[in-house]
């Protein structure tokens, strides 16, 4: 008896391959596109058109530049010689012989922007849309319709014994925006520090980064004087209570020290820094960027929309799977 020779049956697959339904390609992802370009495209033109509109009634701001570098103790004298060979002396400070570190701390520190402010009446310049210049005087606003305005002042009122003016800017006003509009970066590798101020007026943006110099020029000129005497007092009354010859002599040189510090501090031309690049009216708008905002708009829509078409895609895919049983069950 001839046996038969039979191949053996093809074993299928125990469990088809998971979400295969779900499997897109390149081209069913651009149909999904193509099938809603209409929202795509409409949500592009609303954003890139109101990105430009905007834009268009932001004010132009304009940054002034000064780079300066500080004055190393070599470089402002042999002030610092003579107290070295003494030994120092308790609270002995060289005057002149500023690091970069202190002159940055200068420029942010409130003292000396409040300093500026009151120098040179820089609150209406700084506030000049609340600023009448016929009356020479603050405009006052009339009665808020916003309820959000007295939540606020509920919420949050003014210290004790702070009596502010409403509508009317005072010194902490001034000192928070110009936290916005100055700058100060220290580029510690070339030693240099620039300062950039943002200012809707390119002359004033000038003025404000000189008189921001000037004023911390007078500053440290007045520390340094200060100091100096503070010193020469302290070494004056050192000189009675020692009967040494050579240490008198040591005093009356660390004072004739005291007497120079203090002329060169009344010199105030690169007594604590010298002025690299100094600041000048810009020609051109620093902000704002009117053509890179519309740009990402349009990019930033764009990816919107497109994620927006496959998530409608991907729910009237989940509402077609739940309406397909009871498709399944009416046919049966």
């Amino acid at each position: 008896m001839t046996d038969t020779y039979s191949p053996p049956p093809t074993q299928a697959a125990p469990y088809p391959p998971p979400y295969a339904e779900d499997e897109i390609d390149l081209v069913d992802l651009w149909r999904v596109i193509w099938q809603r370009r209409k929202l795509i495209v409409s949500l592009c033109v609303i954003v890139v058109v109101a990105t430009a509109v905007i834009s268009l009634f932001m004010k132009n701001i304009y940054q002034a530049k000064a780079v300066i570098v500080p004055v190393t103790g070599k470089e402002s004298g042999t002030s610092g010689m003579l107290a070295s060979q003494f030994g120092g002396l308790p609270g002995m400070v060289t005057p002149g012989a500023a690091s970069a570190a202190e002159i940055v701390a200068l420029l942010k520190s409130n003292i000396l922007r409040e300093e500026m402010v009151k120098r040179y009446n820089l609150l209406p310049v700084l506030f000049e849309e609340k600023w009448d210049p016929v009356r020479k005087t603050w405009k006052k606003g009339g009665v808020s319709l916003n309820p959000l305005t007295y939540l606020s002042r509920a919420i949050n009122p003014p210290p004790k014994g702070v009596a502010k003016e409403p509508g009317v800017p005072d010194m902490w006003d001034a000192i928070r925006l110009l936290d916005k509009i100055i700058q100060i970066n220290n580029n510690v590798k070339d030693n240099t520090i620039t300062i950039t101020v943002d200012f809707p007026d390119p002359e004033m943006a000038k003025q404000i980064t000189e008189y921001l110099l000037s004023t911390l020029t007078d500053h440290m000129s007045n520390e340094a004087k200060r100091v100096a005497l503070t010193n020469r007092k302290y070494l004056e009354e050192q000189l009675t209570t020692t009967s040494d010859p050579l240490i008198k002599q040591n005093i009356y040189n660390l004072i004739a020290q005291q007497i120079q510090s203090a002329m060169m501090a009344e010199v105030k031309e690169n007594f604590a820094f010298k002025v690299i690049d100094p600041p000048k009216a810009p020609d051109k708008k620093s902000k704002p960027k009117r053509s890179f905002m519309v740009t990402v708009a349009f990019v930033t829509s764009l990816f919107l929309g497109i994620f927006l078409t496959f998530f409608l895609n991907y729910i009237e895919n989940v509402k077609s799977r739940l309406h397909q049983p009871e498709k399944t069950i009416k046919q049966i």
